[in-house]
């Protein structure tokens, strides 16, 4: 019996390791900028998956980004982290996070394009179907997954999370590939309210497919648990709305990736 127990047990440990979410930290290429993004999947499933590219908050790829992209694994797709700031490089203090995203905001072009090589990894992925990608981001990664759609990027699917929301051009607005799901904090006064009308207004013209959610309550970086650490006016985690906006944008995802 017990040589018996052992052996279920044995299997069951394998199995579970089997599951396990799997992570890589990859390096790549952007003109002569090297950076360090995080890739996870899921070992059980086999075969191609839809991808999903993870664009971190303004304080560069930490822990919370990587984690995001580890849920994601767990569900069955394969995520990227980006590193928009290159060499990994992460801040904790707010006007350096600041300092950060401006350098990077201020040539649209080039932060198109880096962008734009974060997703060429992802779609590089023997794990992943290049036909069936998504990209998501928080704050400043969700500008940042705005922008890479005004591009012309392929893809499914945009998501953002308390972002900053540039306006597209007509043109731009035109192009425009995938759905859009835009959650935002409807008590969020890092971003103003003409922002989100000319916003709204570029896309209604052109006539895109887009959800604006704004959820009550919440103010900036309201699906970040530890917003609350950084002693900033303004920031602060909203379990309701957090939950709230990741259900939607997992019914997204079965709507713009799963489906044939």
């Amino acid at each position: 019996m017990r040589q018996v127990l052992c052996a279920v047990w044995c299997s069951l440990l394998a199995a579970t390791v089997q599951a396990a979410v799997q992570t890589q930290t990859i390096k790549y290429q952007d003109g002569d900028q090297t950076c360090q993004g995080f890739l996870a999947w899921d070992d059980a499933t086999t075969g191609p998956r839809p991808g999903v590219l993870v664009v971190h908050e303004w304080w560069g790829l930490n822990e919370y980004a990587r984690e995001r992209a580890r849920q994601l694994a767990a569900l069955g797709y394969v995520a990227f982290a980006a590193d928009m700031y290159g060499d990994g490089k992460t801040v904790t203090h707010p006007q350096d996070a600041g300092a950060m995203a401006a350098k990077v905001r201020m040539n649209v072009s080039a932060w198109r394009k880096r962008a734009r090589a974060a997703l060429e990894v992802l779609q590089s992925q023997p794990q992943c179907d290049p036909q069936r990608i998504a990209a998501i981001g928080y704050c400043f990664g969700g500008s940042t997954v705005l922008q890479l759609a005004y591009s012309g990027a392929d893809l499914k699917a945009v998501a953002t999370f308390h972002a900053a929301l540039p306006v597209a051009t007509a043109e731009e607005a035109q192009r425009l590939r995938p759905r859009i799901l835009v959650c935002h904090g409807a008590e969020d006064k890092f971003i103003p309210q003409d922002a989100i009308t000319a916003f709204r207004s570029a896309l209604d013209k052109a006539g895109v497919k887009y959800e604006f959610v704004a959820y009550p309550g919440a103010v900036h970086s309201f699906t970040v648990p530890d917003a609350d650490s950084h002693n900033l006016d303004g920031l602060k985690y909203n379990k309701e709305a957090d939950e709230a906006s990741w259900r939607k944008l997992l019914a997204l995802f079965e709507e713009t990736l799963r489906k044939p």
